[in-house]
């Protein structure tokens, strides 16, 4: 959740601390610091400011230079946002300095301890503890100091660590919070999101968890924590540094749903097979007698990603005919639940670094369970954790609540759920129809987005609710979670979704001409039904707004969606509603990219 950033070459540190942390700002935080020094220099220099990036810059002495550096985003746990508390950390003597992401689950043991030997703290974080721990140990070199430190911590880290006496290199560690470490010439970088490297190199080492990394101006080592050397081969980032920019758009959120013809037509290019009527998935690492062994398929993601999976598994029951469910992944994880060998595990994430997400896979993979991944970003802990998976393609998603991600998540279970019923009952014709109907995606959100005026009008006319009621059936009732939580996300308007089934046995008592119900009203074999649940909204004098195929009598007002297969229509109909979530948020004045309170990449339980 946090954002790391470090440096050491011959380039004057600050500025460049300062645009990496300025390119982490998506991932959500609430202060902002960093500390600088050369190889000159016989001691550290630091800043610190609770708030933006903007207020940090603003503090920054005009004497303040070097070519070695360690930024921080923070994103409060331990301790209210505060000057004191943002990080990096520093020892009394001013000597180490940490920035870490995480949360030390032992802090309060540890901090005990080291009160009792007389160490006085300043921050209320768990982080200083780290700090004092590192400051304190006997060891010769920083990367026995910092070793002696993690092998205490208990509960999730990605950290870099600068000392005075060790002026000529940055220490990282990782366990379960991302390090990335970026290779230039004559210079090396590290961060927690690939952001904020690539302006500077594509380059890229991911460190494993467990592992650690020294960074020297003109090269690097990898080792574990009980130090045996490993070996890093750097990889080439897919992405380029333009692809961060909001390219003419006034906020990312806009740019991203605007992308979304493209992005879908990345996420199916190359992979779609006419002659059997079928797709090629090569990373599933999954053959056809293995497929035909499924009996269940679970789903496990976070949020946005957990609605994605509702989807994914309706598409793969009516597709492929293998019972699925999907389900949040911190909840999974702590029930106790019983892992089927039959069963397929499928983890979601955009990031590939959601910590619960990333928890649960851990887990299966230690019971013995066969385990997939559905991700974003290439090379990160889930990927390389699961068995195989599918990546979705959707590139550089900035803004903190998801659009193009989403949508694209929820394509690559279409094309996950005709490749299994391709190969188990799924008929040729089936298959082919799916697959016009895929293509005919980016044309057909293309044709959405142009109505986005249109969309516009109605969120400046329901932007003065103080809730709003969201309901669907069967197909449609993920497409209302997903769409109540845009809405939650960055209008901060509350608001439910229901099964339109539902509604008479309780939510109707909420129904008043304050409370705007949007409806999804796909033209299926449920229509009538979903026709019903308006009779009984507007027999109560209830407001609607309905996503539909054609117009809705009972509704005030409809947008209109074009039509495409049954099973694929909840990809399209939720994109007005992303629209619609914009639009409120622009009318109410929100700070759409930066949400209060939220965070693009949860890496803390």
């Amino acid at each position: 959740m946090c954002g790391i950033v470090g440096y050491i070459g011959k380039r004057d540190v600050a500025p460049l601390l300062l645009e990496g942390l300025a390119r982490l700002e998506y991932r959500g935080y609430d202060s902002a610091g960093m500390v600088i020094t050369s190889p000159k220099s016989t001691g550290l220099k630091m800043v610190k400011a609770k708030g933006r990036v903007r207020d940090l810059e603003a503090r920054v002495p005009k004497r303040f230079t070097g070519t070695t550096g360690i930024a921080h985003t923070r994103w409060a746990t331990h301790g209210a946002p505060s000057d004191i508390n943002s990080h990096p950390h520093l020892d009394p003597e001013n000597k180490v300095a940490v920035v870490h992401n995480g949360i030390v689950d032992n802090a309060d043991e540890l901090r005990a301890k080291l009160e009792a030997d007389g160490v006085v703290f300043a921050s209320e974080t768990d982080t200083e503890v780290i700090t004092h721990l590192i400051a304190r140990s006997q060891a010769e070199t920083l990367e026995e100091k910092v070793r002696e430190a993690v092998k205490v911590i208990e509960g999730t880290y990605g950290i870099a660590v600068m000392h005075a006496d060790f002026n000529d290199r940055i220490v990282v560690a990782r366990n379960g919070s991302p390090v990335i470490l970026g290779i230039g010439e004559k210079e090396m970088l590290v961060a927690s999101d690939v952001a904020a490297l690539i302006a500077h190199t594509r380059q890229v080492v991911t460190l494993n968890d467990g592992e650690m990394a020294t960074l020297k101006a003109d090269d690097f080592r990898t080792y574990t924590t009980s130090g045996a050397t490993t070996t890093a081969t750097p990889e080439t980032v897919e992405w380029e540094a333009a692809s961060y920019d909001m390219g003419g758009h006034d906020t990312y959120m806009h740019k991203e749903i605007s992308e979304q013809p493209d992005a879908v037509d990345r996420v199916l290019r190359g992979r779609i097979d006419d002659r059997f009527s079928t797709v090629h998935l090569g990373g599933l690492n999954l053959d056809a007698r293995e497929a035909r062994g499924i009996r269940r398929v679970k789903i496990l993601g976070c949020g946005t990603s957990y609605h994605a999976g509702l989807i994914g598994a309706g598409l793969i029951e009516s597709l492929a005919r293998i019972p699925a469910d999907s389900e949040p992944a911190s909840e999974f994880r702590y029930r106790n639940p019983v892992v089927d060998p039959d069963t397929l595990y499928i983890a979601v994430s955009q990031s590939g670094e959601t910590y619960d997400v990333l928890a649960a896979v851990q887990e299966l993979k230690r019971k013995g369970a066969r385990v997939l991944g559905v991700v974003n970003v290439v090379g990160s802990a889930i990927a390389r954790e699961t068995d195989g998976g599918v990546y979705v393609h959707a590139g550089p998603e900035v803004c903190v609540v998801s659009t193009k991600c989403f949508t694209n998540t929820v394509v690559a279970f279409a094309l996950l759920a005709l490749h299994l019923g391709r190969i188990r009952d799924l008929s040729v014709a089936d298959g082919k129809r799916i697959i016009e109907g895929l293509r005919r995606l980016p044309a057909q959100i293309s044709e959405i987005l142009e109505s986005e005026d249109e969309i516009k009008k109605l969120a400046d006319e329901y932007a003065d609710a103080k809730s709003m009621m969201f309901i669907g059936r069967v197909r449609g009732y993920p497409v209302a979670l997903e769409a109540s939580l845009k809405l939650k996300e960055i209008s901060y308007i509350h608001a439910e979704a229901y099964p339109a089934s539902e509604l008479k046995h309780g939510p109707l008592a909420l129904i008043e001409p304050a409370l705007p119900t949007v409806a999804i009203v796909p033209d299926d074999e449920l229509l009538e039904k979903n026709r019903a649940a308006l009779e009984e909204i507007k027999a109560r004098s209830g407001r609607i707004l309905a996503v539909a195929h054609q117009e809705q009598e009972k509704a005030d007002h409809t947008i209109l969606v074009p039509k495409n297969e049954d099973e694929l229509d909840p990809i399209l109909m939720g994109i007005p509603l992303q629209l619609l979530a914009y639009h409120t948020a622009l009318a109410l004045g929100r700070d759409i990219d930066k949400p209060r309170n939220l965070a693009k990449s949860v890496t803390v339980e």
